[in-house]
């Protein structure tokens, strides 16, 4: 009897190690000693609009690594449009996770970027969103606060409600027009 307990206890305890890796592997970690990637290590910036659908514009916003270490990002940016006052314009963009988000390293000089759409504030009720044209886009990195101003002069909902803006989770390289990775 005693060695049916001890080889059920051996068994539990090599069950609840395997168990223990597998979901230590698929939870995401940051590498030792990485900081987030914080604006003061970025520039951020509009990639060439790639493809158009019916009453949207989709751009690749890339997060380029200027600093001398190594950063990381793992999930989705904040992002709001910007009147030319310096005031929010409407709802901040929403989330598109189509895509689950992944742990990127950013080497020095390396960029990330995050697929951005920009749906024609025109396809919203008048009374609903106001239009106005945006002077460009506040940017937060995901796990930070502080905020990066990128120009990008679009139609804007200036009401909040709508939601014209949508991201995509951060994804290691350069955003190609067109490819949405």
């Amino acid at each position: 009897m005693r060695a049916v307990r001890r080889v059920t206890v051996a068994l539990a305890a090599a069950g609840a190690g395997v168990l223990g890796l597998t979901a230590a592997s698929a939870a995401p970690t940051r590498p030792a000693a990485t900081p987030v990637c914080s604006v003061s290590r970025l520039t951020v910036w509009i990639g060439l609009p790639g493809s158009g659908a019916a009453g949207s514009v989709t751009y690749p916003l890339e997060l380029s690594n200027t600093s001398h270490r190594a950063c990381h990002l793992f999930g989705y940016p904040w992002v709001g449009a910007i009147g030319s006052g310096g005031h929010r314009l409407g709802s901040p963009a929403g989330r598109d996770t189509t895509r689950p988000p992944r742990l990127v390293l950013l080497r020095r000089g390396a960029t990330a970027h995050v697929v951005l759409t920009i749906t024609d504030a025109g396809n919203f009720p008048a009374h609903a969103c106001r239009i106005r044209t945006a002077a460009g886009l506040r940017v937060s990195p995901p796990g930070t606060h502080r905020a990066a101003f990128v120009p990008l002069a679009f139609a804007a909902c200036s009401r909040r409600g709508p939601v014209y803006l949508h991201v995509r989770a951060v994804r290691a390289g350069v955003g190609i027009p067109g490819v949405t990775p």
